[in-house]
């Protein structure tokens, strides 16, 4: 493995870096998206439940007990219950975005390291192939040996290139996937709390 990055010459330091970045990124992504972070079933269902009982200070305690995101987004709309509907609807909306943003924080990178390490593997392959000519010019094709540092360098750099490129772009759009799955979800659970909250609007709310 030393070996075929000393081989690779210069242009391999960058691409390893960036796999490591792109590792890196995908892992903590992904026990950032995991489902019981974001939408707690049991959550939800315990809002639901006090909602429905209109238990409405109760749910509010619970909300704030809680650190998932669709806990941000019921309690922005339950503290504005009294402010009318038409707030309860824009405070859900501007909370969901910012979570939203949360959410797919960092995914681009993968994007961008999918599309830069095959260009610094071109890269490396022009540098290889400098190289070569330049010990043609030098030496000749009579002696292969010159030759092959340079041929190396080029064949080394694409081939990692490419080799880091297609695995960081399945896991981009695996994030970006999932990050779009839960974004929908966290949408319908709170169409389905303003729902509840609308069946009744007049009726004062308990513990208020």
């Amino acid at each position: 493995m030393v070996d075929l990055i000393i081989k690779g010459g210069i242009f391999m330091y960058p691409i390893i870096f960036c796999s490591i970045v792109a590792l890196a990124v995908f892992l903590e992504r992904l026990w950032v998206l995991k489902r019981n972070h974001i939408i707690p079933k049991e959550f939800i269902h315990q809002v639901e439940e006090l909602l429905i009982k209109r238990k409405l200070s109760e749910a509010i305690s619970l909300c704030q007990n809680d650190m998932s995101s669709i806990a941000k987004i019921f309690m922005a709309g339950l503290r504005n219950t009294q402010k009318g509907m038409w707030l309860v609807k824009e405070a859900i909306e501007e909370r969901g975005s910012r979570e939203a943003t949360i959410l797919e924080k960092n995914v681009d990178i993968l994007s961008t390291i999918a599309n830069l390490t095959p260009l610094l593997g071109l890269l490396g392959t022009v540098s290889g192939m400098i190289k070569t000519f330049n010990a043609i010019s030098v030496q000749g094709i009579g002696n292969p040996a010159p030759l092959a540092g340079g041929i190396a360098e080029a064949l080394i750099t694409t081939a990692t290139g490419l080799c880091i490129a297609i695995p960081t772009l399945v896991c981009y759009r695996v994030l970006k996937d999932k990050a779009s799955t839960l974004i929908f979800e966290m949408e319908e659970n709170s169409i389905r709390l303003l729902e509840l909250m609308e069946q009744d609007s007049r009726i004062e709310w308990g513990g208020l």
